[in-house]
């Protein structure tokens, strides 16, 4: 057999979860309707018109959760914060019962030796927010920050790891590009103008996390950068490839880590936005100096100059719309990537994960990194006895952690792995269609049942090694 591969000895193994996607409780202690809320009790907004207003009761098993976390040995988590929970209107002082659970919630974790790592924007914006215009307009940036300091001031002496947002690029071109997520707007300037925004809210978010936090604290953000690979060396497919990566990453990595947004951002796009959305300090603004960064993977992308001109068909894996989340981008075609698919329909490829990391590690010398999130919706169901077997998802974790851990060998500075997801959940537009947990839960019953990867991966975690090989479930 292979050596087991073997991981620094203060490695983070975690899993992740969002606040929407578990918590349910929607109605109580205060809390008023998110942008999701809205979109999910639209028709036609999610498959089976499912919503999170019960989630998996997250709001109320929390302790179980917790337990069961222990239990598999992870020693860190990452979860959102619900800010219409928090700060209901999006404006003016914090309810303290939306508070005091995320309190609960922590000393339950710090208590089972837990390290808790809190994310404040998994794309729930407080539904007035997005009455008054949402993150196309300048107004929800600095809403934001207030947000963050309310947030920072109650939890800063129990949490350490705080992120500011989490894949800005869904909020801001799912949101109101294509549509498929909420507030489900088809607008491409609205689109720009909203990632912009959220690099602001990022930055002044940091800024306001930075006087209310203790000095030991970590402050990031994590970002779904897409691995684009172009279809051939034909120039028009690489010209392809610079586009769509400048709309996925620079967008993003460009303000936040460079204080600038790529140059050819402005031209690609210029028959959409004149950007005059960019005010002078906008961009110092965003650029905040930071502790880590996070890093979303699932799969890579593959593109191509269009054949057949604007309109061609859109491969991109997010989701079915008329409307494209990529402005100004007509004419590049996306295509399905060769190889194994998950449920998504997301090609398998370990490479791609390996590729981010060395990216960023040159693009970002000395910061930390960490993988916010990794993982595989499989059509997961229990046997006669009740057990969940799940081979193909730790085949993918497998691979996917050996890639981290050959990034880690080639001088790539990985501080930790956080599984998407600990419990099946409501997965946005999908509804409960698809299950991305190492933890089955029975949506009728709420009962919870660790996954054969939920096992494996305690094992994995247990050890702080990989096997060298693995072994057929």
């Amino acid at each position: 057999m292979p050596e087991p591969i073997t991981f620094p000895s203060d490695f983070l193994w975690g899993a992740a979860t969002s606040a929407y996607q578990i918590e349910g409780a929607v109605r109580e202690d205060g809390r008023t309707p998110s942008i999701w809320d809205t979109f999910s009790h639209t028709p036609g907004r999610t498959a089976g018109g499912d919503t999170g207003d019960i989630a998996v009761e997250h709001y109320h098993r929390y302790r179980d959760d917790v337990a069961l976390m222990a239990d598999l040995g992870l020693n860190a988590y990452r979860f959102s914060v619900s800010w219409s929970r928090v700060q209901p209107t999006g404006r003016g002082p914090a309810v303290q019962r939306g508070l005091d659970f995320y309190r609960r919630l922590v000393d339950e974790l710090l208590a089972r030796g837990i390290r808790p790592a809190l994310t404040l924007y998994h794309w729930d914006l407080p539904q007035e927010l997005e009455d008054a215009g949402g993150w196309p307009v300048r107004e929800t940036a600095l809403r934001f920050a207030e947000y963050a300091s309310l947030v920072g001031e109650a939890l800063g002496d129990r949490v350490s790891s705080w992120i500011t947002l989490n894949e800005p690029w869904c909020s801001a071109f799912l949101g109101y590009g294509s549509g498929v997520h909420a507030p489900g707007r088809t607008d491409p300037a609205a689109a720009l103008h909203a990632a912009h925004h959220l690099n602001l809210a990022h930055g002044l978010g940091a800024q306001a996390l930075r006087a209310a936090l203790p000095a030991r604290a970590q402050i990031a953000v994590s970002l779904n950068s897409a691995v684009v690979r172009a279809v051939s060396d034909d120039p028009r497919d690489q010209d392809a490839r610079r586009r769509i990566d400048n709309l996925a990453n620079g967008i993003f990595h460009g303000p936040m880590l460079h204080g600038a947004y790529p140059a050819e951002l402005f031209a690609d796009t210029a028959r959409v936005t004149d950007w005059s959305c960019v005010r002078d300090g906008d961009l110092a603004a965003a650029h905040q100096p930071l502790d880590a960064l996070g890093l979303n993977y699932y799969t890579p992308a593959l593109v191509s100059a269009a054949p057949d001109g604007p309109g061609s068909r859109r491969a991109d894996g997010h989701g079915a719309s008329d409307h494209s989340p990529w402005p100004g981008s007509d004419d590049v075609a996306f295509h399905q990537t060769p190889g194994e698919r998950t449920e998504m329909g997301w090609t398998i490829d370990p490479t791609g994960l390996h590729e981010l990391i060395m990216r960023y590690t040159r693009e970002a010398p000395g910061l930390p990194l960490y993988v916010t999130e990794n993982g595989a919706a499989y059509d997961d169901k229990p046997d006669p006895a009740g057990r969940v077997h799940d081979p193909e998802r730790i085949a993918y974790l497998h691979g996917h952690l050996a890639a981290v851990r050959r990034a880690i060998a080639d001088g790539a500075d990985v501080r930790g792995y956080y599984l998407w997801s600990l419990l099946d959940n409501f997965e946005w537009s999908y509804g409960y269609g698809k299950r991305f947990g190492a933890v089955y839960v029975d949506y009728e019953t709420q009962v919870r049942t660790p996954k054969s990867s939920a096992h494996w991966y305690a094992t994995v975690a247990g050890a702080g090694e990989l096997p060298g090989e693995l072994v057929a479930d």
